[in-house]
């Protein structure tokens, strides 16, 4: 099956007429009445009561209240976010768990359950959902692709980048003829440069300093070029931004312009974009769905291998309990509650197993359909899924693998393992302290801490949900911290 295939068998065209549909509410046992009938006024009944311009007066004025009662109890349900009682169209993303056939556009019957998803009510039924989906866990290995494939999807990057680099230089790096006008605005057709008012001061920054660092030999300019050293490579929420922001003071380290470039992961073109270990989604729109699983025939680290084999990674995890609530209270705009946190997972966990029932489970964590339609980002939490696939390239002693609540609890220890790992240069007591000692970087926001914690219910489903790959990371680095018994005091 194609990935058009699967696109549209998870987002049916039974899903779409069920959201055009109004919702129906039965009236009794035989007949139903569309919600807006009550605007379906018969001229036979203006006939009727044409002789009674009082009865008609009183009609039209009971219809007029009756629909602005209606329209203040429906406004007052949006804003409140409420969606226990009165909904107009029902959400196009719920499926069936009870009985489920194991078709993707199977839809709930049971319209209690389906609009009471933010009580603990269905806390039974979702127990359910992650026990099906923990019975269909299976670690497969992937099949590497040959660089003749890369390079022939990847031509302009290849031919760009050289095969070898200069000697005695930590990065990869190499002098690039400058064949443009210097005296031409070098960033002109940039995007980047009118992202932003605070993008746009980069580049101004980088417009001045750019004929400065041209080399001149004979008749022609040369760029100084350079690959990241290392690069950051995950996860959100789980402290790479602190990480970035103590190892930026250090002598020995020049960071990209950007924190979060996306390079690999989005555009193509030492980073820390904490996208880059799981973030696959663009590959169905750069490649075809060369395999009958639907899974990515390239991934990130393939690219990133063939032009760096020797780099160096750093990873940053956290409880993926607690980092699924983080990145819904900072990616949140509004109505964010615990309520809707659980009924945001409970819709995720739904899809996830419709997908898993018929599909493998990696072909389902990579799966840009399902990663888009899901309100909340359970895969990014699947560590093990996307840390396997990059020791299928890359060593392990290619990679430093933290937790944020030993950085949390510790800075100065683990800043040193960063340290030693980029064999970094000794520093000064007065320059430890300012990186190990300041502030922590990008933590949550006062009015998302006013929201409390997630639910008791939540928590303990999508600690089900996670324990399975939680425990096979603990076996591949041998180590139980992995496992997250212990309940973080990190927030």
């Amino acid at each position: 099956m194609t990935e058009m295939d699967y696109k549209y068998t998870l987002l049916s065209s039974d899903s779409e007429d069920c959201q055009k549909r109004p919702f129906l509410f039965h009236v009794d046992n035989n007949n139903q009445m569309n919600l807006f009938a009550v605007l379906e006024v018969r001229r036979d009944n203006y006939r009727r009561w044409g002789g009674l311009p009082c009865f008609r007066k009183a009609k039209v004025y009971s219809i007029g209240l009756g629909l602005t009662v209606m329209s203040l109890v429906m406004a007052s349900y949006i804003l409140t976010g409420e969606k226990k009682g009165l909904l107009i169209t029902p959400s196009p993303y719920q499926y069936s768990t009870v009985n489920n056939s194991g078709l993707l556009n199977s839809h709930v019957t049971d319209l209690s359950f389906l609009f009471n998803l933010s009580s603990v009510r269905d806390y039974t039924n979702m127990k359910l959902v992650v026990k099906t989906i923990t019975s269909n866990i299976e670690f497969s290995t992937r099949q590497l692709p040959d660089l003749k494939d890369l390079v022939k999807y990847e031509q302009h990057m290849f031919s760009i980048i050289p095969s070898t680099f200069l000697p005695n230089v930590k990065n990869p790096c190499w002098y690039e003829e400058y064949t443009g006008n210097i005296t031409a605005d070098p960033y002109g057709t940039n995007l980047y440069a009118l992202y932003s008012k605070r993008f746009r001061t980069v580049f101004d920054y980088l417009r001045n300093a750019f004929r400065e660092h041209l080399y001149r030999q004979g008749n022609k300019y040369y760029r100084f070029r350079c690959l990241p050293y290392f690069y950051i490579i995950g996860q959100p929420k789980c402290g790479t931004t602190d990480l970035y922001d103590r190892l930026r003071l250090h002598p020995d380290v020049r960071f990209t312009t950007f924190k979060e470039p996306h390079w690999w992961t989005r555009k193509r073109f030492g980073e820390a974009s904490a996208s880059t270990l799981w973030d696959n989604n663009a590959w169905v729109y750069f490649y075809e769905n060369a395999t009958a699983e639907g899974e990515p025939p390239f991934l990130i680290q393939d690219f990133i291998h063939a032009v760096q084999p020797n780099a160096k990674f750093i990873i940053m995890l956290r409880d993926p309990v607690e980092r699924l609530y983080s990145d819904y209270l900072y990616f949140g705009i509004a109505n964010k509650s615990a309520d809707d946190f659980h009924e945001k997972v409970s819709e995720s966990l739904q899809l996830f197993e419709s997908c898993i029932l018929e599909y493998s489970m990696k072909s389902c964590v990579y799966n840009t359909t399902l990663n888009n339609a899901m309100p909340v980002r359970l895969q990014v939490g699947l560590y093990i899924v996307y840390i396997l696939d990059w020791l299928t390239v890359f060593d392990r002693n290619q990679m430093l693998v933290l937790r944020l609540e030993d950085h949390a609890t510790n800075r100065k220890y683990t800043m040193h393992k960063v340290f030693d790992f980029l064999s970094l240069g000794p520093l000064t007591e007065q320059k430890e302290a300012e990186i190990t000692k300041s502030p922590a970087s990008n933590t949550r926001r006062q009015a998302d801490k006013n929201l409390g914690p997630m639910l008791p219910a939540t928590r303990e489903i999508l600690k089900d949900f996670y324990t399975p790959f939680n425990a096979r990371l603990a076996q591949e680095f041998k180590n139980d911290s992995f496992l997250w018994e212990k309940k973080s005091k990190f927030m």
